[in-house]
């Protein structure tokens, strides 16, 4: 029976991957703003879900919130770090108050849930922690550069953490889901005032993305529970497949954008002929 630490468990994916580790048998720490909603899990997981209010944001709270998750339970060998929010708008729009709290849940946050947990797998000698990411982590968009540079920076800070903890005995996985119904647009949304410059092209990303299609999360908790039972899991891994090739486009115009001015890149070690005379 393994023991989770998943924060932001209340809602959308955090609370599909409780459900899932509940379902398989597991012991589960679920930490959220409001654990209201987990009171049902609660009651029918007969003493193996914890739940209990935690901001993320506070490095403190943090810190005594990991202390007594292992002060009753023992040990922690999954640790999900789930929470986040979203914040939509131009990079123009967004006040510096909109642009510091986004970043305090969703890269603070789980800086700070990994500090916290490190020592304690650490002197485990094993654990693995699922960084919730996004595929949107792949290069910034329109309206959505906040979200993605916190991503990003989560993406960065987690490669460097898995380097840094593999002799340990501990695995970073960083998860890049793609669209889920999660609530993440609307509960969990920020909104930037919109200025009317912007008009006509947020008008052409909401007819955009009146198209997409939201999945059933319970679909990414199964990947998860997959990947959490494998002896050498995936450093990084992409959820749904519409997010795979979406990734995979990115990645491909980027890499082409790369190979176009290569030859400039490169005079930026080189000297040239005019430079060397």
């Amino acid at each position: 029976m393994r023991t989770w630490f998943i924060t932001g468990a209340s809602r959308g994916l955090g609370r599909a991957f409780t459900e899932a580790a509940l379902a398989a048998g597991d012991r589960v720490v679920g930490v959220a703003r409001d654990v209201g909603p987990l009171d049902d899990l609660i009651a029918a997981a007969h003493g193996r879900l914890v739940a209990y209010p935690l901001d993320v944001a506070d490095r403190a709270a943090v810190l005594a919130g990991v202390r007594r998750a292992t002060d009753e339970l023992g040990r922690l060998d999954v640790v999900v770090n789930n929470a986040g929010g979203a914040l939509l708008g131009m990079v123009e729009e967004a006040t510096e108050d909109q642009a510091r709290a986004h970043l305090d849940v969703n890269f603070f946050g789980a800086l700070w849930v990994s500090q916290a947990v490190l020592p304690v797998l650490r002197e485990q000698g094993s654990g693995h922690l699922l960084q919730v990411s996004s595929m949107g982590s792949s290069g910034g968009f329109a309206s959505t550069g906040l979200y993605s540079a916190g991503k990003a920076a989560l993406d960065a800070v987690s490669e460097a953490l898995a380097m840094e903890a593999e002799s340990f005995g501990i695995r970073v996985t960083i998860l890049n889901p793609g669209g889920y119904e999660t609530g993440l647009f609307t509960k969990g949304l920020t909104q930037t005032a919109p200025h009317p410059v912007y008009d006509s092209l947020r008008a052409r990303l909401n007819e955009m993305w009146s198209a997409a299609e939201d999945f059933d999360p319970a679909l990414a908790a199964d990947v998860v529970m997959r990947v959490v039972a494998l002896p050498d899991p995936p450093k990084r891994i992409v959820l749904g497949g519409a997010a795979f090739d979406m990734v995979r486009e990115l990645d491909a115009a980027r890499a082409a954008e790369y190979a176009r001015w290569e030859d400039l890149s490169r005079l930026g070690d080189r000297p040239t002929a005019a430079q060397g005379r």
